[in-house]
């Protein structure tokens, strides 16, 4: 039924566990437990929910549709909290903004993400009456959720996701453009700007617009559109952030307007709701809609999405929620997006490449159609339980439109670990890449091929290991000569895209959902400013609703925000002096490294170095199980990373560091070191003087079977075996590197995957 990875994430981290961590179910019991549990709403409405049961269990262990991760975690277990993307409003008092930091911390206790608009707040400095003081801003108050975020993460089992939203005219915009310049700062948020028809109309015509105080709704100055948006875009080509968000067109959508405005929208993009609304998504595995001469079985999907509508509704009707005020508000508008994914997937069977005109085709196609089944799915449902309780007030009765048992329908979500489970390409973007190897615990690896790609080398008589790395660590087949062209133009990778196909393509599946689309335009490393300008326009012209962009290697380039943000850091440089400053030249994409185990007097701290062709480049730590201060020597690392990337010697670096005294440490007896930048200055040594050495190994580091690691992003040899680790914090927060399992992530669907682990930013 499932692949060996899936099988591997379900039972890490969806099968019910005790207290010790030991499964109550198996895969077939989760499903079981899943399926019986959301069709007893059927009781409700005078029906036997045995029968809903049996094909809820069928559909899912089909994998023709899986439900958001919340409800494959909580169906029928205590917790009962089923729901995936709320917004919470966020008012301009401290009652209120406080209010809003412990609302956002239940949920995400649930297992949800909170969206946010912080466009409400008064500016900084502006008075406040009450104190006689001034006012700190958004961004000072964004801290503050960012700051409980963390502190839920810490102590529960899964991440909180926020997305934070500023509008355009808001008197702070500048600041909060910039405020995630600083990768290793708001981990917890994604972040969009909110425009205007009117600002985008102004940024094409080069002219100034106006700022609001949202305190007093008047005039409190003016900026140019075009300097705002080049800012905007400037930040986005540093590190992939801000978005944007569209927040007129959100709503024209808004089906039930008398209610409120949209303000904002859940961690990746794709769904706007009003102040404590929540949805709850499922998606269509579209691989599994083709018949076996891989033609679309419309009669299947058109079944898919009946059962899949009446589960979401479902859903709805048994879902424990956090907060009285999200319960009537979600129970008043019954939202749910039913969405898709394995859309890749469906147009490499049917031989197709994503970057054509017949792909735009096929997604109209079937977006269409999913969408029209989806509303008379609804309708149906209107007609058995009845509409959704405000759809009198809705823009359908003014329109005279049948009664739906939805406010809305459609939405097209990041799939992340369900596009995993259910072994398929995620959401609607293209796949990120074919090969994978793959690594567990002990050491051992194997390689991961999509499997429609494996049966054309099969054929062809090219898969041998040596082919299926040469693709793992190029990423793509566009350039292996030896696989024939035609194969080639099929199977392309996110980064063989070009950019406008990818927003085209999000505009396709826009056109035929209620809601929204999340995707990520993902663009080379070598894009431009103006590439991504051309992008954010085109996503405006083409109708999205909201846009995120990723350029390949921006994060690692800018891993501690030192050094230049203008063209000539995209340069293959090792320094570059400017005005008495010196920059660190780039981090590579791939480097080879160490990990070395310290013994501190707070515990086991964990190093690694790592290096390319120029020397040392970085270096990571990581606390044991005992604690320690990760924060000092998390710190520690990031200045000696930085230093060695900027030209300054391994042995003035660490001259620095050695010697350095720490009480806990020489309390104690038969310690290595004398303190963590001791034993950081220690293993940098150590790895300095077997670089020196023409990479032979001082014969003291080496214990008898060095676990060794290689993958895309790096290699590493463990100098002792080390108990397992989480990984690097400074990787994890610089969204490279996957904060469970260390291997590299994927940016897609406006969020962070892990394909090795299922890690998800935005789960």
């Amino acid at each position: 039924m499932l692949s060996k990875t899936a099988e591997e994430i379900v039972r890490r981290r969806y099968l019910a566990k005790d207290e010790n961590g030991e499964p109550l179910e198996d895969i077939e019991g989760l499903f079981h437990r899943v399926a019986d549990s959301v069709a007893e709403a059927d009781r409700n409405y005078g029906k036997d929910p045995s029968v809903s049961a049996a094909r809820f269990y069928e559909m899912m262990t089909a994998l023709d549709f899986l439900p958001n991760s919340p409800t494959l975690m909580n169906a029928g277990r205590p917790l009962g909290q089923l729901a995936a993307c709320f917004v919470l409003p966020v008012g301009d008092s401290m009652e209120e903004i406080f209010g809003a930091v412990t609302h956002a911390a239940l949920i995400h206790k649930s297992g949800g993400g909170t969206g946010f608009s912080f466009s409400r707040l008064r500016p900084a400095g502006s008075a406040v009456r009450s104190t006689g003081g001034v006012a700190s801003g958004p961004v000072s108050f964004m801290r503050v959720f960012n700051a409980a975020t963390e502190a839920v993460k810490q102590g529960g089992t899964r991440r909180g996701a926020n997305m934070g939203i500023l509008r355009v005219d808001h008197p702070d915009i500048l600041e909060f453009i910039d405020c995630k310049q600083d990768n290793n700062d708001f981990t917890s948020f994604n972040i969009s700007v909110g425009v205007s028809e009117e600002f985008m109309r102004a940024v094409l015509a080069g002219e100034d617009y106006a700022l609001v105080d949202p305190r007093t709704n008047e005039v409190a100055g003016s900026l140019n559109a075009a300097m705002v948006f080049q800012r905007i875009v400037d930040a986005a080509w540093r590190n992939g952030e801000p978005g944007l968000v569209f927040l007129d067109r959100l709503n024209r959508d808004n089906v039930v307007p008398g209610l409120g405005e949209i303000e904002a929208t859940n961690p990746c993009g794709e769904q706007p709701l009003l102040p404590y609304e929540s949805c709850n998504l499922g998606s269509i595995n579209l691989a599994k809609m083709l018949t076996e001469t891989n033609e679309i079985d419309w009669n299947k999907l058109a079944e898919t999405v009946n059962d899949a509508v009446h589960f979401l509704d479902n859903v709805i009707e048994i879902n424990d929620y956090p907060l009285p005020e999200i319960e009537d508000v979600t129970l008043a508008t019954r939202k749910i997006g039913l969405g898709v994914m394995g859309f890749a997937d469906m147009l490499l069977c049917m031989g197709v490449p994503y970057a054509s005109e017949q792909a735009l085709n096929i997604a109209d196609r079937v977006m269409s159609f999913i969408n029209t089944t989806g509303h008379q799915a609804s309708q149906r449902l209107a007609e058995q339980r009845g509409a959704f309780p405000l759809f009198p007030e809705s823009v359908y009765a003014a329109n005279g439109q049948k009664p739906l048992r939805n406010a809305t329908i459609t939405t097209i979500a990041p799939t992340g670990t369900i596009s995993i489970i259910a072994d398929c390409s995620s959401g609607v973007e293209p796949v990120f890449a074919y090969v994978y190897i793959r690594r567990i615990l002990d050491g051992t690896e194997f390689i991961e091929v999509n499997p429609l790609l494996l049966g054309y080398l099969q054929t062809a008589g090219l898969d041998s290991d040596e082919m299926m790395r040469r693709i793992a660590e190029a990423g793509s087949i566009a350039d292996i000569s030896e696989i024939p062209p035609s194969v080639r133009q099929v199977f392309q990778s996110a980064h063989d895209i070009s950019p406008d196909y990818h927003v085209r393509m999000q505009a396709a599946f826009q056109r035929h959902t209620d809601n929204a689309v999340s995707k990520t335009v993902n663009m080379p490393h070598q894009a431009s400013p103006d590439d991504v300008a051309l992008v954010f326009r085109l996503a405006y012209s083409e109708g999205c609703k909201g846009v995120t962009i990723y350029r390949d290697g921006s994060r690692d380039s800018q891993v501690l925000n030192i050094g230049s943000t203008d063209d000539d850091s995209a340069q293959d440089i090792t320094t570059r002096q400017a005005f008495g400053e010196i920059s660190p030249r780039p981090r590579p994409v791939i480097t080879s490294g160490f990990t070395e185990r310290m013994r501190t007097g707070c515990g086991n701290l964990y190093i690694t170095v790592n290096f390319d062709e120029n020397g040392i480049c970085e270096v990571f730590t990581s606390t044991g199980k005992a604690g320690g201060c990760p924060s000092q020597s998390e710190a520690t690392a990031r200045l000696a990373s930085v230093a060695l990337r900027s030209g300054i010697s391994v042995e003035e670096v660490c001259s620095q560091l050695k010697g350095i005294r720490c009480p806990s440490t020489i309390r104690q007896d038969d310690m290595s070191c004398t303190s963590c930048p001791d034993a950081i200055a220690k293993v940098v040594m150590k790895v300095h003087q077997h670089l020196k050495n023409g990479g032979a190994l001082v014969a003291s580091a080496i214990p008898p079977t060095p676990l060794l690691k290689r993958s895309e992003g790096r290699s590493t040899v463990s100098l002792e075996s080390p108990e397992p680790i989480a990984s690097q914090t400074a990787t994890a927060q610089n969204e490279t590197y996957c904060p469970e399992c260390s291997e590299r992530l994927e940016h897609e669907g406006a969020c962070v995957i892990c394909r090795n682990c299922g890690y998800s930013k935005c789960k």
